[in-house]
């Protein structure tokens, strides 16, 4: 009989921690977490990561939710992402219960074959994708300085190369005006909700003019105390998305415009920060793409590009980390055709069988793919020169 092949190898190790990994994602998905808040999902992963005999870092690069788990000694070093927080109301939505446990697999695999393969891993935790930028922060700190590729999985309801990520910047928008009685002395007053409700009309006409791939939207996060209190205050949270950072800027300019003239027409002044970590567009690598692929292919996983029919619009943290680094973001299928991310429908199947056979499928495919670099010079090489093709400007600044 011949000697199991690597992937063979891989993939049992996989099989023989289903139990673990299907257990910590459930734990994950029946105690969702917002933002750098993850403290359940930190401690469950980094205890499984420490009792599988990798090296632990919690509360990494100065961020309490945050933690790296390395194993090997020499060679190329790949870097596997767990995401772990969850959305308000609909809880694990999103299915980074999914991704955190797929990623806790493949670490775990490819920590046990680190050695023999001549490869170094580290399992990256990463907080506050849904809006914190935690890859950002991460990133800065110096978190893929020495990363020679860094890929993760994420849910959805087809098996996609990726999915089509768009640049994202949030603004908060505040408005003041002047109170008053709103019967006794209406004149007396500058409304700041309506400043804030004519910026929104404002944008709302703008959509009419913007490219197909960009998006603006916001909501309304005060406006004001009491009906018979004209507003002295509101406030707002807009984003704005278009296919990269460079595009953006141009319609970040054109939605302030809008948002301003709301301020000037109700005599009212406004203010605006934009947050300190704005999303880049996702750098799909096509070497390390073919790669991981060619793995899933072998358990039945057959990934393609998305289409107006089957693709997935969002924006990423690991947009930035694709312009540091090779990387991917391919989809695995945990939900039926149709069935969107962000709803409660996808939260059910990303704590049910379609996420469980993810978690394995993702983990066996991810830990193959970083064998893969580990084991094959043309593949790392191939994997730099398509960064280095896709970055010729440079990374834009943001990132």
């Amino acid at each position: 009989m011949d000697a199991p092949t690597t992937f063979e190898r891989i993939a049992s190790h996989v099989r023989g921690q289903a139990d673990l990994l299907l257990d910590v994602s459930h734990s994950i998905h029946e105690n969702p977490e917002l933002n750098f808040e993850e403290r359940h999902a930190h401690d469950v992963l980094c205890a499984a990561l420490d009792a599988a005999g990798l090296d632990v870092e919690p509360h990494a690069y100065g961020l309490d939710t945050a933690f790296a788990a390395r194993a090997g000694t020499e060679g190329p070093l790949v870097a596997i992402i767990c995401e772990y927080d969850a959305l308000p109301d609909i809880g694990h939505a999103c299915g980074h219960n999914v991704i955190a446990a797929a990623g806790l697999g493949a670490g775990i695999a490819a920590a046990a074959m680190a050695q023999e393969l001549g490869g170094r891993v580290v399992v990256l935790g990463t907080p506050a994708e849904e809006g914190g930028g935690g890859k950002v922060l991460m990133a800065r700190a110096g978190a893929f300085d020495d990363v020679s590729a860094a890929m993760m999985i994420h849910p959805a309801d087809a098996d996609l190369t990726g999915m089509d990520t768009i640049a994202i910047h949030q603004v908060e928008v505040e408005y003041t005006g002047q109170e008053a009685h709103a019967a006794a002395h209406p004149e007396l007053g500058r409304n700041a909700l309506d400043a804030a409700v004519l910026g929104y009309v404002n944008v709302a006409a703008l959509r009419q003019h913007i490219g197909p791939a960009e998006r603006v939207h916001g909501i309304f996060t005060d406006g004001g105390a009491k009906p018979n209190i004209v507003p002295g205050h509101a406030a707002a949270l807009w984003y704005v998305r278009s296919p990269s950072l460079a595009s953006l800027q141009p319609l970040k300019e054109r939605v302030l415009g809008c948002l301003h003239a709301g301020a000037s027409a109700s005599g009212c002044t406004m203010s605006h920060q934009w947050n300190d970590t704005p999303y880049a567009d996702m750098l799909d690598n096509p070497a390390l793409l073919a790669a991981f692929s060619a793995n899933a292919a072998r358990l039945g996983r057959h990934h393609i590009p998305s289409t107006a029919q089957t693709n997935v619009v969002g924006s990423t943290d690991m947009g930035n980390v694709s312009y540091l680094t090779p990387s991917i973001h391919p989809m695995l299928r945990v939900a039926p055709a149709g069935v969107s991310i962000h709803t409660l429908e996808f939260a059910r199947h990303a704590g049910g069988p379609g996420g469980d056979a993810a978690v394995i499928d993702g983990a066996t495919s991810m830990a193959a793919t970083v064998a893969d670099l580990w084991t094959d010079p043309t593949i790392r090489a191939e994997a730099q020169a398509g960064l280095a093709a896709a970055t010729e400007g440079g990374h834009p600044p943001g990132i």
